[in-house]
């Protein structure tokens, strides 16, 4: 009995049960090189943290995951940022000697991808980048449907969940359901166009929205043939409403046709997390959680036209109406301002004003009727609004909010500022400003969880915004 069992156990020894990962039976030093190895290929910063094993280890992998992407968001920069045989046309996000590179380091992909969602199968709506298209479809409503069935077609992304008449006194007009968008305080994934589309990221998707007949139009997706589904950190649209910029956690960059379903480009990418996206005309400035900006002219051969560097990571982007300058915010509280001359080398580049308050600046806007002038919105152990004068580098007026303020728009026509908080009353609070005062003119509620993207149709009668409660708002001011 007891050779029989030596056996055994010598069995188990040599040829683990099925599932059982064999880099729990290997030194700790293999397990680092094993990860180091598998994590190569996705250009993220090696782990060399152990696996738990056992049963406890397959029970536990979708918290292994998010701790792997938090790794990827919060991980600083290394010496070699770079593996061979990366992302392709990836960038390698390292400040050049000398300024730029006249010879760029990655490989432009094919510039056009044109894309049907009519009459082919969904296989042949793929682009090489691994994103399809994917037309709205409205499901009928059958009369034998389940409980089952009518709480997933609940779940729908923009299914209107609630409608209230409008009132000239403004309050919520729809209520509708946003599944999957991630309470991330650091993304920016709201944005509507000049022409009144939404655009809003659920996961790894976008979903587009018509802010006027409030009907879906479509969405765009990872395919399942890639087998990579990435969460999207960031986007933008373009300011003729044609372009949208889609911006990922394993630093890729997508510039979409949306009209024409064609995706234009995949950009020269970061090689960590696209906090934010920023239009300047034909030009486009990407900034990543490790402190670099790539400004990117799309219709070039090699678009990367300049770049900076900042200690700190980038966490919110934005031009300024005229164009002139540019606003980074990092998530040490820091507020650089940069001058328009995006060119010449990349070390000597340095902000020409930069400001600080105590938390992160991620909610940030430049007034778009008055130059020079920037707005921030402080984190929840400050909850401070400020209005600052770039030129003098001044905080000009401020109010206490005794809140986290999570997001920030100026709505132009009506001259006032929005702002989306967090605990304790999850508000949409809209500001009046003048020259020596800022007060707030009225407070939104229906949230149950922090208000975390802001945007606002053309005209800026009405606003939109996404919180962690996986609920979309359209409000009346």
């Amino acid at each position: 009995m007891r050779d029989m069992f030596r056996d055994f156990v010598g069995k188990r020894r040599h040829y683990p049960f099925q599932g059982q990962n064999d880099a729990c039976n290997v030194s700790y030093k293999r397990f680092r090189r094993w990860i180091h190895f598998h994590r190569s290929g996705t250009e993220a910063p090696a782990v060399s943290t152990p696996l738990t094993t056992g049963r406890r280890q397959r029970e536990r992998s979708f918290e292994w995951d998010t701790v792997c992407q938090r790794l990827e968001l919060d991980s600083p920069p290394t010496h070699h940022e770079a593996a061979p045989g990366g992302l392709q046309g990836a960038l390698q996000e390292t400040t050049l000697e000398g300024g730029l590179s006249h010879r760029p380091t990655f490989i432009p992909l094919n510039t056009s991808h044109t894309i049907s969602a009519r009459g082919r199968p969904a296989s042949q709506n793929v682009s090489q980048q691994g994103w399809m298209w994917r037309a709205a479809v409205e499901e009928p409503v059958s009369t034998q449907q389940t409980g089952a069935d009518v709480r997933r077609c609940s779940l729908l992304p923009f299914t209107v969940l609630d409608k209230a008449p409008e009132s000239p006194q403004g309050g919520s007009v729809m209520k509708l359901a946003a599944p999957s968008l991630l309470n991330d305080y650091y993304t920016n994934v709201l944005d509507c166009s000049c022409n009144g589309t939404v655009a809003l990221a659920l996961g790894s998707s976008v979903f587009l929205w018509n802010s006027e007949t409030r009907a879906l139009v479509g969405s765009l997706e990872p395919s399942p043939q890639t087998g990579r589904h990435q969460s999207v950190s960031s986007l933008c649209w373009s300011r003729d409403g044609r372009a949208l910029c889609i911006g990922t956690r394993r630093g890729e960059v997508e510039l979409w046709d949306v009209e024409n379903k064609q995706n234009m480009r995949c950009l020269p990418s970061h090689l960590s997390v696209v906090g934010a996206l920023s239009w300047q005309q034909q030009l486009l400035s990407s900034g990543s959680v490790l402190g670099r900006i790539h400004h990117l002219d799309p219709r070039a051969p090699a678009p990367l036209v300049g770049a900076a560097v900042q200690d700190e990571g980038i966490c919110s982007l934005q031009w300024s109406p005229g164009d002139d300058w540019l606003a980074s915010g990092s998530t040490d509280g820091l507020l650089h301002i940069w001058d328009r001359d995006i060119a010449g080398p990349t070390r000597t580049k340095q902000p020409v004003t930069t400001m600080k308050q105590p938390s992160a600046v991620k909610a940030m806007g430049w007034c778009p009727w008055q130059e020079k002038i920037i707005a921030t919105g402080g984190g929840w152990k400050d909850g401070e609004l400020r209005i600052w004068d770039t030129q003098s580098g001044t905080c000009v007026n401020s109010a206490n909010t005794n809140s986290q303020i999570c997001s920030l728009r100026w709505a132009e026509k009506k001259k006032c500022l929005v702002t989306g908080h967090g605990l304790p009353h999850h508000q949409v609070t809209c500001w009046s400003w003048g020259s020596a005062s800022l007060n707030p003119v009225c407070q939104l509620t229906g949230h149950s969880r922090r208000v975390l993207h802001l945007a606002s149709n053309p005209d800026s009668t009405q606003i939109f915004s996404a919180a962690a409660d996986q609920c979309f708002h359209v409000w009346d001011i």
